[in-house]
């Protein structure tokens, strides 16, 4: 049975006194739900927020870690030093660390590489701009996103990777791939996992997707085979939208 998730990523978003309003807000209102529910606030907030979720299911997770264990790194944060606050699972290969910081396929694979071997897990991320999915080049893109990131790790690696594809022209922009375009594309992922490992493995690996899942489309969205919940970027921010996202299994 694989693992049904809700992920929100609050990006550079919520203070401190913000992220512990929302937070208190979350433990009171969020509704039942069989999904895991994840939020990554900022750096400065994430000691604060695994102090008042510690014991609350809600878990607590980063946005981002540098490939090395320490250095001249300035104004980077490593594995041990999220581990050394309670935060064990990080996201890395958001679309917009790979656009607006330059991180790469290659730099992307050293993250991948260190977190396992720090033992956390890894939301990945990945998915085509505008462009390659106008040019019929989305799967293409996709499948060399994985390969070149992932598909380098020892099958046994994969219990601690969930996927999060998230189709670059559907984050922030109000645009949402239709249910079918994301059922396409998280089945093609289950396929190209499978051919290079094997499907059991593939069809044990939770695919979530991102790209303004709301409220109102979460449900029929996170209904396909292969979907298995999302990662939420502005809809995280309002505890109602959120928990509406979280129960909508």
């Amino acid at each position: 049975m694989r693992r049904e998730i809700v992920a929100g990523n609050w990006k550079m978003n919520m203070d401190l006194a913000q992220t512990e309003s929302l937070i208190d807000e979350l433990i009171r209102t969020l509704p039942e739900t069989k999904a895991e529910v994840m939020i990554a606030p900022t750096f400065t907030s994430l000691y604060r927020a695994f102090q008042l979720l510690r014991t609350h299911k809600i878990e607590v997770v980063a946005q981002n870690m540098h490939f090395e264990e320490s250095g001249a790194y300035t104004g980077e944060i490593s594995a041990g030093m999220l581990k050394s606050i309670g935060v064990n699972t990080v996201i890395l290969g958001h679309s917009e660390r790979r656009a607006y910081f330059g991180e790469t396929d290659e730099i992307l694979a050293k993250k991948v590489n260190t977190a396992l071997e720090q033992e956390m897990e890894i939301i990945f991320c990945f998915g085509e701009e505008l462009e390659d999915r106008k040019s019929g080049n989305h799967f293409k893109v996709v499948a060399s996103q994985l390969k070149n990131a992932l598909f380098h790790l020892p099958a046994d690696q994969w219990k601690n990777i969930i996927l999060a594809y998230e189709p670059v022209w559907a984050i922030g922009t109000g645009e949402t791939a239709s249910p079918e375009q994301a059922q396409e594309m998280h089945e093609f992922i289950r396929k190209t996992i499978a051919e290079v490992y094997n499907d059991d493995l593939a069809q044990g690996v939770s695919i979530l997707y991102g790209g303004s899942v709301k409220p109102n489309n979460a449900a029929e969205i996170f209904s396909k085979p292969d979907v298995d919940g999302g990662l939420i970027g502005g809809a995280s921010l309002k505890a109602a939208d959120f928990g509406a996202i979280a129960s909508a299994f």
